[in-house]
């Protein structure tokens, strides 16, 4: 099963099987440059997709920051970028590595770099490691409730590849996974907990869980022959759309709750009625009878929310008296 927020990840993705069988493997790469082999890497663990994650740990932090003393501290902010992109490449680089033999027979997935050989095993727990090492050195440099608490949210990244194997809800950890992020960035800046932070990670959590219902979609008959588990091969791919909508429902719910809390103005409530119009634009898009737009939905849809929410909030907190 592979996750929407690998797909996207996610902070965090995930593999899903194919049909029986196994392709055979290519032959492995000759001799590579150490740039080669580290843009291999990148695209082991989708870089660019942490895009799916930071703006609402942005958001987060920001909001924190004009709730302290209405000034943004950039340093602070680099430090929650390099944690966040560290705990997210360690988590994907786990998946790619815990998953590697599902890959390897699914055609779909069996280009990915640990299948082919483009990247080793021993460099991608490598890479894995060295990502571990620079969110644990951030949330060390943040304050030391971050780094206290930095193992509650190694764990759930971990737990989560192994999910598809014992329970039909893998979606509910990648969710929890996710959630942490908005909670982790708030403590960065306050070094104190905040249920603010936790309404907008629920959001979060619920949100990407969600179209993780959507993108999981496409996998049901394969996941079915080979025992993953998720609620569309548990269920069907009806119950599963119809799972996502609620799903998104809820984090809309979430998200003008977490503007009632914060006291948010005109530019968040803005920002909310695009949010709320790219929902109802991606579930129109994406059928239980036909699933060829669904990388519209998921990679397009959902990458435009994140940024779209982000520059409102930005915005409005701007007006509001945000100082850069």
């Amino acid at each position: 099963m592979t996750s929407a927020a690998e797909g996207a990840d996610g902070l965090v993705g995930q593999g899903r099987q194919g049909r029986q069988g196994r392709p055979g493997r290519s032959p492995g790469p000759g001799p590579a440059s150490s740039g080669s082999r580290t843009r291999a890497f990148l695209r082991l663990v989708m870089i660019e997709h942490s895009v799916f994650a930071l703006p609402f740990a942005y958001i987060a932090a920001l909001t924190a920051m004009f709730q302290l003393d209405k000034t943004i501290h950039w340093g602070r902010l680099l430090l929650v970028t390099v944690a966040m992109v560290g705990l997210r490449t360690f988590a994907m680089a786990c998946n790619r590595i815990i998953d590697r033999e599902i890959d390897a027979r699914n055609p779909r997935t069996a280009n990915r770099e640990l299948v082919t050989g483009a990247v080793s095993v021993r460099s991608a727990w490598t890479g894995a490691l060295v990502a571990l090492v620079v969110f644990l050195g951030a949330a060390a440099l943040l304050n030391p409730l971050c780094l206290v608490l930095a193992p509650v949210a190694v764990v759930p990244m971990v737990v989560y590849p192994y999910g598809k194997r014992f329970t039909n809800f893998p979606h509910a950890i990648l969710g929890l996974a996710q959630a942490m992020g908005p909670v982790g960035a708030w403590i960065a800046v306050t070094g104190a907990w905040s249920w603010d932070a936790v309404i907008l990670g629920l959001a979060v959590g619920v949100w990407i869980g969600g179209f993780d219902l959507i993108f999981g979609s496409q996998d049901v008959e394969a996941d079915r022959a080979h025992g993953v588990k998720s609620v569309p091969a548990r269920f069907g791919i009806p119950a599963a759309l119809y799972g996502a909508r609620v799903a998104h429902a809820v984090t809309t719910g979430l998200l003008v709750w977490y503007a009632l809390a914060t006291d948010a103005g005109l530019f968040f409530w803005v920002g909310l009625l695009i949010v709320a119009a790219a929902f109802l634009y991606e579930h129109q898009v994406v059928k239980p009878n036909d699933l060829s737009r669904l990388n519209r939905a998921f990679f397009t849809v959902n990458g435009f929310i994140g940024i779209a929410l982000f520059i409102c909030a930005l915005l409005d907190l701007l007006v509001r008296g945000l100082t850069p």
